[in-house]
């Protein structure tokens, strides 16, 4: 079954579900109903599934996996909109304090939100920026060179990591990327 592609409706026997029939073809896996045991999910590469009926996929098959994706990255390239990004949980409702060392000067205070939600804009703009220049016609060398620019800039703002509820939304610089 290595390059055989099942379609939705194939009838299959699965060594310990039984039989059932694939309802859903993703971009590794398929959704298959059985009898007995309900809606599971099996790898395409899962040699111990018998194909009992064949139904070949359409020629122009795209899984809600990929649509998803697509429709993402198009998003985020053409418009405005942002992904939302949580704050840590201990931070929520939280003030920022800025004190001068002057005591006869009043602090500045503002929601911590607020100033998350600022740097979570320059992210997001230095992530365009990063595909302008990615598309842009310059050489690659200066490519290169823009670059590490960025990769340092996100490298700066590495401070503000504590912040972020999830460690995937943190930024990363130059000395903590895989090489």
């Amino acid at each position: 079954m290595e390059n055989e592609v099942l379609g939705i409706g194939s009838r299959v026997k699965h060594k310990e579900y039984g039989a059932g029939v694939v309802i859903q073809v993703k971009a590794n896996s398929y959704l298959i109903t059985y009898m007995e045991h309900g809606n599971r999910e099996i790898s395409r590469n899962y040699e111990g599934l018998e194909i009992i009926d064949h139904l070949a996929p359409p020629d122009d098959l795209v899984s809600l996996e990929e649509i998803e994706y697509s429709l993402t990255k198009i998003l985020r390239t053409f418009s405005d909109i942002q992904e939302t990004v949580p704050i840590a949980d201990k931070w929520t409702g939280g003030t920022l304090i800025l004190k001068p060392s002057n005591p006869e000067l009043k602090p500045y205070e503002m929601p911590i939100t607020n100033f998350f939600n600022k740097i979570i804009m320059i992210r997001d703009r230095l992530r365009v920026l990063e595909q302008k220049i990615n598309t842009s016609n310059i050489s690659d060398a200066e490519k290169i060179t823009l670059q590490q620019y960025i990769t340092r800039s996100y490298g700066s703002l590495t401070s503000f990591n504590i912040l972020f509820k999830y460690k995937s939304h943190s930024f990363t610089g130059e000395s903590t990327k895989e090489k």
